[in-house]
């Protein structure tokens, strides 16, 4: 099990106010974020966790880097740069390692970018959200459609690795044009990879103890076709349930994510899946969640581990793994887990196949375009 790739997480928490949609672990900034004591404790955080991944005597290599949030370009230039310093002096990193960071158009400007850049970000990810500015005040967002592509523009000026806009459909009153629309605007700005997902209304949200008037299914289920013919015909493939790149430009932290690649979470909140290369033990990670709690020096980083047992790795497998398109090899579960499929996991894979949900052949899985479309259906045969 020695050749599971690894990533690395790293959650910065605040946000200039808090989205009626959003569910993250994001806390809205009551004056100046705290930015050096944070960035020293997601360090230290860091260096504890170390332990967990070293095999053989040497720490392993970290092959991507996402810097997510709340809202990370909210930080410094030089807060930046200490942070990817601070990583680079503590792990190995691949050579072509790819580094994204989340960003808010409404929080940077092209000198930012250029800063981020020059202290190692590589991909941007530009969360749009829309580019009508009627959705943006429903969505809380604190930028205009203007912002959006102002930053847009600032990310492809930089010639950086890749970059990515994030747009969501699905949205309160929103039509099948309209929600195209906004998926042609971030097609024109020649986004080479676009994150096109539906809102869901989540617990412990604003939407969720008001709710909006969302689209009907039928005009969820067209704005889904109707965007995905209009991504496809300008060169775009959909390599997950929710995005799309150009050739070459695949988002690598996610999909190590989605192939149960092993990820260390770093900072309040950050999730982590490790695997012990030496007993095959899977083990899942969470950090403290608020950030008074987690800068607490009398207490741990780490707020809770749990160990996945035997009869729950098929269900965390398939949960990543068939989100993506690409067929999946039956070896990689052998693999990624240690072990082999049960009887009752190999009926429930005849099951979903006789549903039409999956197609197997000897030496791959397949989800179908039917078994796309009811993924929960899907995945629910495991639990």
């Amino acid at each position: 099990m020695k050749d599971i790739p690894l990533s690395l997480y790293v959650h910065i928490p605040w946000c200039v106010q808090k989205c009626p949609y959003c569910d993250f672990n994001s806390h809205q900034m009551k004056g100046a974020i705290p930015e050096n004591e944070y960035i020293g404790h997601i360090l230290d955080d860091l260096s504890q966790d170390l332990v967990s991944i070293t095999y053989a005597g040497k720490v392993r290599e970290v092959s991507t880097i996402f810097i997510g949030g709340g809202t990370p370009s909210l930080l410094s230039i030089e807060g930046i740069q200490r942070l990817m310093t601070g990583i680079a002096a503590r792990v190995p990193l691949a050579k072509n390692a790819e580094v994204t960071m989340e960003a808010n158009p409404g929080t940077v400007e092209a000198e930012r970018f250029a800063g981020f850049k020059q202290a190692g970000i590589n991909r941007i990810s530009i969360g749009v959200q829309s580019f009508q500015q009627a959705h943006l005040n429903q969505l809380g967002r604190i930028h205009d459609d203007q912002q959006a592509i102002n930053a847009i523009e600032f990310a492809k000026d930089l010639s950086l690795r890749s970059f990515n806009t994030d747009i969501m459909h699905g949205l309160p009153e929103q039509s099948v044009d309209n929600a195209l629309n906004d998926v042609a605007q971030s097609i024109s700005q020649h986004a080479p990879h676009i994150s096109w997902y539906q809102l869901t209304i989540e617990p412990n949200t604003l939407f969720y103890s008001k709710p909006p008037e969302l689209p009907d299914d039928d005009v969820l289920w067209e704005i889904q076709l109707q965007g995905q013919r209009l991504l496809q015909s300008h060169g775009y493939t959909q390599y997950e349930i929710s995005a799309y790149s150009k050739a070459g430009h695949q988002c690598q932290h996610n999909l190590n994510y989605w192939r149960f690649g092993d990820y260390l979470g770093i900072g309040c909140g950050a999730h982590g899946k490790i695997t012990d290369l030496n007993s095959g033990i899977i083990t899942r990670t969470e950090k403290v969640k608020h950030p008074k709690g987690y800068m607490d020096l009398s207490k741990p980083y780490l707020y809770k581990q749990k160990q996945v047992q035997h009869d729950e790795l098929a269900f965390e497998f398939f949960m990543n793994r068939f989100r993506l398109l690409e067929p999946c090899p039956k070896q990689d579960y052998v693999n990624l887990t240690g072990q082999q499929l049960s009887p009752k996991e190999l009926q429930q894979l005849d099951d979903v196949q006789a549903k039409g949900l999956l197609h197997e052949s000897p030496s791959h899985w397949q989800v179908t375009e039917l078994g796309r479309r009811y993924l929960n259906t899907l995945l629910s045969e495991f639990v």
